[in-house]
């Protein structure tokens, strides 16, 4: 079927790349990791309706790409070609941010993994659910 493609793989980031200063922001993640898991479990998010509308970029984030998309939608009018590009782009940074936000999480899992502690099942659970939700979103695009 092919190699195993993840969200690491999406952003560049792989152990094959890696440098000494991200083996060292690794060690800070599993030095962090269970607090971070901590706090995760302690933050689990309402699912009303299976997850699917949790936001997956935070307030500010997601109004920083909606104020960039309404420019290029606005810009579309006198340049629709350069509107066509950069929404190109906008799309592309954004894919790359999310894959981003999930790898992270992933590094935060497998970093409370590797230092040999269990990660609570409820925040594998919460894992899984954000993941569910965005998979279900890309799908029903």
């Amino acid at each position: 079927m092919g190699e195993r493609l993840t969200t690491e793989d999406l952003t560049g980031r792989s152990p094959a790349t890696q440098t000494d200063e991200d083996a060292r922001d690794q060690q800070d993640d599993v030095r962090d990791a269970r607090t971070d898991l901590d706090a995760d479990h302690g933050q689990v998010r309402a699912e009303t309706d299976g997850g699917q509308n949790e936001p997956l970029l935070d307030g500010e984030e997601g109004a920083r790409f909606e104020r960039r998309w309404h420019q290029v939608q606005v810009a579309f009018v006198d340049q629709p070609r350069t509107a066509v590009e950069q929404a190109d782009e906008l799309v592309a940074e954004l894919m790359r941010h999310l894959a981003e936000t999930f790898a992270d999480e992933r590094t935060r899992l497998e970093a409370a993994w590797s230092a040999g502690e269990d990660v609570d099942t409820e925040a594998l659970r919460v894992a899984l659910t954000r993941y569910r939700s965005f998979f279900h979103r890309l799908l029903q695009t």
